[in-house]
């Protein structure tokens, strides 16, 4: 019988899909440091961010044959090498980019009317300081008519330019890859679903940088190299930009972000993710003008439930051809 070791987790959607195929689902988490004891034990290893798949890993378990990531990013695994010794690793790219596009405009709505501030003021000091609280958020902006910046548009960026298009927002958008892209807007009314198609040409990367209010980042990011979005690149942005981070830890230099908070250049910072998480970069988590989460992006109910599917589905396919 195929075994196979879940250890983030997987939904009991997906875990009833493998179970009927024939397969033994483990779900009880095994630590990193005996990972490579246990997984002798094993076929294929399910993970999500938590648990990392390396080199030492893999050349420990000869009888591993798939590596499957639950979500879009999977920085957490040595692909190259697992490819090189013919383990097969699949993700699932379709299944949480609603939710995480969501989240962005969570953070960027809690920017836009400093609710990161009054969220954590107002439990011990609101009846003391509701008017200063009162005066400081009304300073708050609108998104419509203001511009979004897509940095990187692959299918999380994509939905971000749909939520976009629909709060009146003009996009630009970058990615050294993606030229032209057709988006359907999904209208539900009286019942019946309308779609309007709606056609984007990315543009460069200085457009994105130099043009938009607020700029969310969705590109890829190996841990251990350096910052794309640095003093620099920030130097490069309007004074006063939105910045929102749900992709990898380390997009952002957190160092250089936090100057910039401070100096105004940016306006405020939606994180989701951190260079080191747990996060250890205490003037980040205590800045006022940042909205935080904690690496939940493709964590809700549904994300969660597509996610197992479209895992188990492909997992399915896989030994069924092998």
């Amino acid at each position: 019988m195929i075994r196979i070791l879940a250890n983030d987790g997987i939904d009991q959607s997906g875990k009833f899909l493998l179970e009927a195929a024939g397969y033994e689902v483990i779900t009880q988490k095994i630590a990193q440091e005996d990972l490579i004891k246990e997984l002798n034990n094993f076929d294929a290893i399910l993970v999500r961010s938590a648990t990392k798949v390396r080199k030492d890993l893999m050349d420990a378990c000869p009888n591993l044959k798939l590596i499957g990531r639950g979500g879009v990013g999977m920085d957490n695994i040595d692909i190259d090498y697992a490819k090189n010794k013919g383990i097969k690793v699949v993700n699932t790219p379709a299944s949480s980019s609603v939710s995480v596009a969501e989240l962005v405009f969570a953070h960027l709505f809690s920017g836009i009317r400093f609710l990161q501030i009054t969220n954590r003021i107002m439990p011990n000091e609101g009846n003391t300081k509701f008017g200063d609280l009162k005066k400081l958020s009304s300073n708050g902006t609108e998104l419509q008519g203001k511009t979004m910046g897509i940095y990187g548009f692959g299918r999380i960026g994509q939905e971000v330019a749909k939520m976009a298009i629909g709060l009146g927002m003009k996009v630009l958008a970058f990615d050294p890859y993606v030229e032209h892209v057709e988006i359907a807007l999904n209208l539900p009314m009286l019942g019946s679903n309308q779609r309007i198609k709606v056609q984007l040409n990315t543009v460069s990367e200085q457009s994105v940088v130099a043009q938009s209010d607020f700029i969310t980042f969705h590109i890829p990011f190996n841990e251990g190299s350096k910052a794309p979005i640095d003093k620099d690149v920030i130097a490069r942005m309007k004074k006063g930009v939105g910045l929102i981070n749900c992709s990898r830890g380390g997009v952002i230099s957190e160092s250089d972000l936090l100057e910039a908070l401070n100096s105004g250049q940016v306006a405020f910072a939606g994180l989701d993710v951190f260079e080191k998480e747990p996060p250890v970069n205490m003037a980040i988590l205590q800045h006022p003008h940042v909205s935080l989460s904690p690496h939940i992006g493709g964590s809700t109910k549904e994300a969660q439930n597509r996610i197992s599917i479209e895992l188990a589905e492909k997992v399915i396919e896989f030994f069924k051809n092998n």
